[in-house]
């Protein structure tokens, strides 16, 4: 673990400009900062071309020196022991802007997959565990066999993940259901972007970073031979 020596010298509510130097102090990085009301990702990293990109929730506005430790940490190697940060962002889902909702039963058990222990694992390994979204299972039918290359959908009016309950099965890998849901995270971490006014869901970024799961050729090779076809 990295031992800072640094002080912050922050106001008790910071503003963007003085975060982003002192941050920038911290880490040594040229970075960009961008505060934001995103209640699905409370922080993000980025590695740009011109230095880093961070977004973080309006709530680490108010957050003390030792979450920015934290913070830097996170930047400069990736990954941290982040305790500081899941309790912050524990501590402060109340200043969470509420999206109106049509709420829904929200079933992570399956028969032979735990949809919420999967997504706890992957929250903690790639996303620094600040992915907010719920996560359930679809609606068993028999149309779910029509619908088979939607393996896994995420809506983000409802900030909720469903995975196709097909995959809920035996013969079905581990690593694969990992990785649909995983793809489907990754979609409530990055946000969905509007290009030239049209909506651009698995953006050139996107595909980059969905290739960082560990198990990313493993689970193409398996769908090719199971369905065919890539199915998102």
């Amino acid at each position: 673990m990295i031992a800072y020596t640094q002080q912050l010298n922050l106001p008790l509510a910071h503003d963007e400009h003085s975060l982003r130097v002192q941050l920038g102090e911290l880490t040594g990085f040229s970075l960009s900062l961008v505060i934001t009301d995103n209640a699905t990702s409370m922080l993000s990293v980025r590695k740009k071309a011109e230095g880093m990109e961070v977004r973080l929730h309006r709530m680490f506005l108010h957050a003390g020196p030792d979450i920015f430790l934290e913070v830097a940490q996170l930047i400069k190697k990736g990954r941290c022991n982040r305790q500081l940060i899941r309790s912050f962002i524990s501590q402060n889902r109340h200043l969470l802007k509420q999206r109106s909702r049509v709420t829904a039963p929200v079933c992570s058990a399956g028969q032979h997959f735990c949809l919420k222990t999967i997504y706890e694992s992957l929250n903690s390994e790639y996303f620094w565990g600040t992915v907010t979204a719920a996560i359930t299972w679809g609606r068993s039918s028999s149309r779910n066999r029509v619908k088979l290359r939607t393996l896994g959908s995420y809506n983000v009016e409802s900030n909720t993940i469903r995975i196709n309950p097909l995959l809920d099965k035996k013969t079905v890998p581990a690593y694969f259901l990992e990785f649909i849901v995983y793809h489907e995270m990754l979609h409530a971490f990055l946000g969905i972007k509007n290009r030239n006014g049209r909506r651009s869901i698995h953006s050139k970024e996107f595909r980059l970073e969905e290739k960082k799961f560990r198990h990313y050729e493993k689970a193409m090779e398996w769908e090719k031979k199971r369905f065919g076809v890539r199915h998102r």
